[in-house]
């Protein structure tokens, strides 16, 4: 092996090893190396499935990136379905809310809340969900519950979210009857995880905005409570996104139509037993 690196080496001209007696480590360029010859191999052995009997059970390395809310709620348990389908493919799943280049660090494809801009890559749009507010049960006891989104502005403690991505703080945003009210007010708290918003709410330290899916079982429970049902919190638009030279890539079309598939089925996505009754889709923060 260590003849064949060396060869290798001397053929690219680039040093892939630091050898020392006691160990040998890779250097930058040997883990560039790898992690693209990797990505060659994977994609070689995509072509050839989809030219045999194999297209019908795609197999390979598959990278994802998922925004951590969803990832942790509805796409990971959901997994065993997926591998029950396609147990060849290995998947490579980032989980976090921040922004991910998909072409240099070759990712297959991200999955988004929000409005696409970037006209350069494919977005498949799979679904969407709404945005409301709560507020648990002690901490509606000691401040008293608001029955206007005005109220927040000067007499509640607010649990406010923050990108993780560009640090923008985003208000608290409601619709009703062609109405428009869009709050900062007052926090004590800002956090930039969804799911650290909706454990500050359960510990009463303020009143949060956030994602329907996050917070229904809490609602259901009791754990929390809704607030402003008469008025809408708007619909998020979700998207598979990928570089367009990947869209015919089996391993690829097999993973957006099952993760189309369970958000158009999950009882979290699309559950609106808190929502208003006259829902409206408004402009929406990306998750």
């Amino acid at each position: 092996m260590d003849k064949f690196s060396a060869m290798l080496e001397q053929e690219l001209d680039t040093k892939l090893l630091n050898r020392t007696t006691r160990r040998v480590t890779v250097t930058a360029d040997g883990a560039a190396y790898f992690e693209r010859a990797g990505r060659l191999l994977s994609d070689m052995e995509e072509l050839e499935s989809s030219m045999s009997r194999a297209k019908a059970s795609p197999r390979g390395r598959l990278k994802i990136d998922v925004p951590s809310s969803l990832g942790l709620t509805v796409i990971i348990p959901a997994l065993p379905d997926f591998y029950a389908r396609y147990p060849d493919i290995q998947l490579e799943l980032g989980v976090s809310d921040r922004q991910v280049d998909i072409i240099a660090e070759n990712v297959d494809c991200v999955v988004r809340g929000g409005e696409i801009t970037d006209q350069s890559l494919v977005a498949r749009r799979i679904g969407e969900f709404y945005l409301m507010s709560c507020a648990s049960p002690a901490y509606l006891k000691r401040h008293g519950r608001p029955k206007h989104p005005t109220e927040l502005e000067n007499n509640h403690k607010l649990i406010r979210y923050a990108s993780p991505r560009n640090g923008k703080m985003y208000s608290f945003e409601y619709y009703r009857d062609g109405e428009t009210i869009a709050l900062d007010g007052r926090h004590l708290l800002s956090v930039n995880d969804s799911r650290a918003g909706v454990v500050a709410a359960l510990a009463g330290l303020g009143v949060l905005h956030t994602a329907t899916f996050l917070v229904q079982d809490h609602i259901s429970s009791g754990e929390l409570e809704p607030l402003f049902t008469e008025w809408c919190g708007g619909a998020v638009p979700l998207h598979v996104v990928y570089p367009p030279n990947r869209h015919l890539s089996n391993k690829v079309r097999v993973f957006v139509d099952w993760i189309a598939e369970l958000f158009g089925k999950h009882d979290l996505i699309q559950r609106k037993s808190t929502l208003p009754v006259r829902a409206v889709r408004a402009p929406a923060a990306v998750v």
